[in-house]
Formats: structure tokens, C-alpha cells, sequence
């Protein structure tokens, strides 16, 4: 179970870091050209898209887990 949670701890900082040096660098790239509003849309479509395809069935296999843990434990 520990190890578990080290790992998921280790893929959302991943995560986070990986979109977070994106954000920056393509706000540091396009500063003062115009272009940044399409750029951001295109950023947060991404964004969005990455926690609907990549951690939405994470959180949900989690969620499951829990839930049988849950139950098993009041059947104890």
C-alpha cells in the first residue's frame, strides 16, 4: 500500500512539473506577440484533456479500491 502511494505521489509531481515547465516556457515564448490567447486555449484544451484521458480513470480505480476496502472492513 505504501509504495502505492509513493508511486502515484511521484506521477502527479511528474505530472505537475512536465505541465507547469510547458506553461511557462510557451507563456515566456509568445509573450508580446498577440499569439497567446490562442496559445492558452490551446494549453487548456491540453490541460483538460490530459485529467479527463490520463487521471480521471486513475482517481476512479482508486475510488473502487477504497470502496472495496471500505466494505471489507465493515464485514470484519
Amino acid at each position: 500500500m505504501k509504495n502505492l502511494k509513493l508511486t502515484i505521489g511521484i506521477y502527479i509531481i511528474a505530472s505537475a512539473l512536465i505541465w507547469g515547465a510547458a506553461m511557462i516556457a510557451c507563456s515566456l515564448k509568445f509573450k508580446g506577440t498577440g499569439c497567446y490567447d490562442e496559445i492558452s486555449s490551446i494549453l487548456g484544451g491540453a490541460a483538460g484533456f490530459h485529467l479527463i484521458a490520463i487521471w480521471g480513470p486513475l482517481a476512479a480505480s482508486q475510488l473502487k479500491r477504497l470502496t472495496k476496502e471500505l466494505k471489507s472492513e465493515d464485514q470484519s
